[in-house]
């Protein structure tokens, strides 16, 4: 039986262009030479990290032609057709029968394009744990599983390889941006390895470093650490950056914030509460992530509000472990005025794709908002909107990583994290609501195109310079020596 006391590291310019149809077929011309470096290469250092290294004269211009834009913009979401011109890292325009010359055409016709997803928590480090147990209702038996039988036996090794697949079939999906949520930072070696494995993918990441769960697990290295870590990785133009997974460890948060780092907390109401001190000036920010935030009290609520703190939530696992009830900790962000994100949280039990995570809180919010209802609750908040839904995957996920600058919509100047959605799939078409498809229909086969900071990294439906067969051997094989040396058999919980 798994030990039921809770670990300490855990507590305490929209465009006015007509509607498209969107029935032609997509053409894809002149493929990019691959630029993800192979499972075989040393892993990548910072030096891979910064976006915009070419000079003027090098500066490759791609565009986008005649897709269905879903901007996410200034609150104007309405599709309209028209072309997205990127130089180097950037978004250049967007406009109607924008100029082809000198730039690589990616013909958009019949696609959608919208700024890539952003997943704002995710484990990544349980990559190799995949579908490992996807019965589980018990945080604890979950816990004794990943941490103390599996996670105690992570290399550098199995934390490069768990996370660069998690990054790369978070491309695959459309994800432009995660929030890396690693409660397995056993030592700088596995940090070091997680973060070059980030950067090699080449996804935009904040890499939030913390203690590992298991018992047995020393943090001594932290919060020390960070100031390598900011110094290595936290550059002004960098891809993946570094941010700290602290809990309620305000001494810890000392250090964080002198460094100009986010902070991340896993937060839920009955497991961990806000002392007076949490309400000081100064405590809370912007710079905080508070990441379930199911059953807490109003008055916490107002406090976040009030601080301007980001809310994130998950609700395939918030269902999954029984956290949320019909408060719904999405509707309760909203209700007090802030922009909840969305993340998938694990792999041990779901997919790395955002799809799935859409629809989940599409349904969960209305069955929790219906049953108030029935209920006989009064003033019971509105069904849950797609366009709601997609703010909450894109520009809310982009903000709560303190990105919302750079990426989380398509507007000039922007990072170009963009990516073309297939609507030619027999599930698919006719498309009658752009952003409806998107958030009802749409899965990763339909992710056609995956550009983060003006690289392409997925073309025509398959990761570019990625061996899948080389990644699927030596994924196996770290999924394989955890097993071994742990002696962990499934049902063993």
């Amino acid at each position: 039986m798994p030990d039921r006391s809770l670990p300490s590291k855990l507590m305490p310019a929209p465009l006015n262009l007509s509607k498209n149809d969107l029935i032609d077929p997509i053409l894809i011309k002149n493929a990019p030479t691959p630029i993800v470096p192979s499972p075989t290469q040393q892993p990548l250092r910072r030096r891979h990290n910064v976006i915009g290294e070419h000079s003027m004269s090098e500066i490759k211009r791609t565009l986008f032609k005649g897709g269905t834009l879903v901007t996410m913009a200034d609150g104007t979401h309405a599709p309209a057709v028209g072309d997205v011109l990127v130089e180097g890292d950037r978004i250049a325009a967007l406009g109607g029968d924008l100029p082809t010359a000198g730039a690589e055409v990616i013909d958009a016709t019949g696609s959608i394009v919208m700024p890539g997803l952003v997943d704002a928590h995710h484990h990544a480090w349980l990559g190799v744990m995949r579908r490992l147990m996807p019965d589980v209702d018990d945080l604890f038996a979950y816990i004794d599983v990943v941490a103390q039988q599996l996670g105690a036996h992570y290399r550098p090794l199995d934390m490069y390889l768990s996370t660069r697949l998690t990054a790369l079939a978070s491309l695959d999906a459309g994800i432009t941006t995660i929030v890396d949520a690693c409660h397995s930072s056993r030592s700088p070696e596995h940090t070091d390895a997680a973060l070059d494995a980030l950067a090699a993918s080449g996804i935009r990441a904040l890499h939030m470093v913390g203690p590992a769960m298991d018992k047995q697990a020393s943090s001594a290295h932290l919060p020390g650490d960070l100031a390598r870590l900011a110094q290595a990785w936290n550059g002004s133009d960098s891809l993946v950056r570094v941010g700290l997974f602290g809990q309620l460890n305000l001494d810890w948060w000392k250090v964080a914030r002198g460094l100009d780092m986010h902070i991340l907390t896993e937060f839920i109401g009955d497991l961990a509460t806000l002392g007076p001190e949490f309400a000081e000036p100064g405590v809370l920010g912007p710079h905080n992530i508070f990441n379930h935030c199911t059953r807490i009290p109003a008055q916490t609520w107002q406090l976040f509000a009030d601080r301007g703190v980001n809310v994130t939530v998950n609700p395939r696992s918030d269902a999954l472990f029984g956290f949320d009830d019909d408060g719904f900790a999405w509707q309760q962000a909203v209700s007090h005025g802030l922009k909840p994100a969305l993340g998938i949280d694990l792999d041990t039990a779901f997919g790395s794709d955002m799809f799935g995570e859409m629809r989940a809180l599409f349904g969960h919010q209305r069955a929790a908002m219906r049953y108030r209802k029935f209920r006989g609750e009064q003033d019971v908040p509105a069904p849950i909107t797609v366009q709601a839904v997609l703010e909450s995957a894109t520009v809310n996920g982009a903000h709560a990583a303190g990105l919302a600058s750079r990426v989380g919509t398509l507007a000039p100047g922007k990072q170009a994290d963009i990516i073309m959605l297939r609507t030619r799939g027999v599930g698919i078409f006719p498309v009658n609501d752009v952003i409806g498809t998107i958030v009802q229909a749409v899965d990763r086969a339909d992710v056609d195109t995956v550009m983060v900071a003006g690289q392409v990294r997925k073309r025509g439906g398959r990761l570019v310079g990625v061996d899948l067969d080389k990644l699927g051997a030596e994924v196996t094989a770290s999924r394989d020596h955890l097993v071994e040396a742990s002696g962990y058999r499934a049902g063993s919980a």
